[in-house]
């Protein structure tokens, strides 16, 4: 009898490593599922946080052209920024003074994006484009205490969404608009003239002074991007 006990507790303790096995072996294979979850929204989210697009190639055709740098003008149909892996609220008053003269493409600095570039007419027509942004992605509000910043040919526009109390304009801002499709920014510029060159900067930080900028909005994302719409005058 003594000694069929002993088998039964071997076999018992035998059965407990096995399952010790199973479970330790399911944590990894959760985890590594967890890890590559993580890895595909980080580079969804992340990746091309903010792109600048040329809508057809007509436009590159008819001679409207985006770039980086002046000292290399051929037309691109897509412009990329450099992305931050993580953005912590600032003010206004932080940034930079000469943020819109101090660099060509990618100058961001500690928690703000500072993308600058050219839109030029190489073509013998006049023509007006649109400029609009769009809101690919957005994760806790985050918008809410967004500010995008547009410098055209240095003059300065503030964006920003409604309060959260009546959607009237936070101060000193214009109003994200409230589009279907995700739009918040839609501005023409008229008669730009064959060899005219547009200077562009666009500048996105989180306002601290903003009161919907709150703890909620940690871990927060947003993902946009800027298209260039060409349109012909008649004449």
């Amino acid at each position: 009898m003594a000694k069929n006990k002993v088998v039964v507790k071997a076999d018992k303790i035998k059965n407990w490593h096995k399952l010790g096995r199973i479970l330790k072996l399911s944590l990894l294979l959760l985890l590594l599922l967890l890890l590559i979850v993580y890895i595909v929204l980080r580079i969804k989210f992340h990746e091309g946080s903010f792109v600048v697009n040329l809508k057809s190639n007509e436009s590159l055709e008819s001679g409207l052209a985006i770039y980086e740098s002046l000292n290399d003008r051929t037309g691109k149909r897509i412009l990329k920024a450099e992305n931050l892996q993580f953005m912590d609220n600032i003010t206004y008053a932080w940034l930079p003074e000469n943020i819109d003269t101090e660099g060509e493409g990618s100058h961001n600095g500690d928690n703000y994006i500072a993308y600058t570039f050219y839109i030029e007419n190489q073509g013998d027509l006049v023509f007006n484009y649109w400029y609009s942004i769009t809101i690919d992605d957005v994760i806790q509000r985050v918008d809410e205490a967004a500010r995008i910043i547009v410098y055209l040919n240095g003059e300065k526009t503030i964006y920003a969404k409604g309060n959260i109390i009546d959607r009237e304009p936070e101060p000193g801002t214009t109003k994200f608009r409230d589009d279907e499709d995700g739009t918040i920014i839609l501005e023409e510029r008229r008669y730009l003239n064959p060899g005219d060159i547009d200077r562009m900067t666009v500048v996105v930080y989180l306002e601290g002074n903003d009161p919907e900028c709150i703890n909620d909005l940690l871990g927060g994302e947003l993902r946009m991007h800027m298209d260039i719409t060409e349109e012909h005058i008649t004449t």
